[in-house]
């Protein structure tokens, strides 16, 4: 007799499959990009988060049902100085969180046009998701939930607003990020990537999603 009528002998655990996206960071500097992911990756937060430089990689994974979302993390450096080096991290990438300060204006604006440039030149099908942080300092706010909400829907953004200080909604970006996230594809990316030649750590070479059973 089938356990639960499903058609799987008894003691047989249904298969998992492993799914891998690149997704990378986007935004001003000082936003809380890093403390998002710190938070997301270690469950940490740092009140004196380096800055950061060029961009850092880092992996985390994501349980739904019967697959496993495995994210690898490019954090990239919010300063001026570096934007020209952002195409680099975003090319290829399935994903993008843009953020910004919700109590700086000015950073919302900047992620407007993080936000047309990947719709410019990023995949045509990349999940973006818009990131209003530091809602711990939400009685200095300046930028309305709801007109954040609203430009999010006009272009076709997730949305959410997170503080990496108290992990609100921080797990719950990636989740909602994650079910957003093809799982069809049956390729495994580590043997590929050896018989390729390609190093995974390399921002590059990551041009496709994949999934593989477990």
């Amino acid at each position: 007799m089938n356990a639960r009528g499903n058609g799987r002998p008894n003691g047989t655990l249904p298969q998992t499959k492993i799914c891998q996206f690149k997704l990378v960071l986007l935004g001003d500097m000082a936003v809380g990009k890093s403390s998002l992911v710190l938070r997301f990756v270690k469950g940490q937060f740092d009140e004196f988060q380096e800055t950061t430089i060029g961009a850092a990689f880092l992996a985390q994974s994501v349980c739904l049902d019967d697959t496993t979302v495995k994210f690898e993390i490019w954090d990239t450096a919010g300063q001026e100085r570096y934007h020209s080096l952002a195409p680099m991290y975003y090319r290829g990438a399935q994903a993008a969180i843009v953020v910004f300060d919700i109590t700086k204006p000015e950073t919302f604006e900047r992620a407007k046009a993080w936000v047309k440039e990947l719709q410019r030149q990023a995949s045509p099908n990349i999940v973006i998701a818009l990131a209003g942080n530091k809602y711990d300092l939400n009685d200095k706010r300046l930028v309305e939930y709801e007109e954040a909400q609203t430009y999010a829907e006009d272009t076709g953004l997730l949305f959410m607003e997170t503080s990496a200080k108290t992990a609100m909604n921080v797990n719950d970006l990636f989740l909602a990020i994650a079910k957003k996230m093809p799982k069809t594809d049956t390729q495994n990316p580590t043997h590929a990537a050896r018989h390729r030649g390609v190093n995974l750590q390399d921002p590059d070479a990551h041009p496709t999603s994949s999934c593989c059973g477990n």
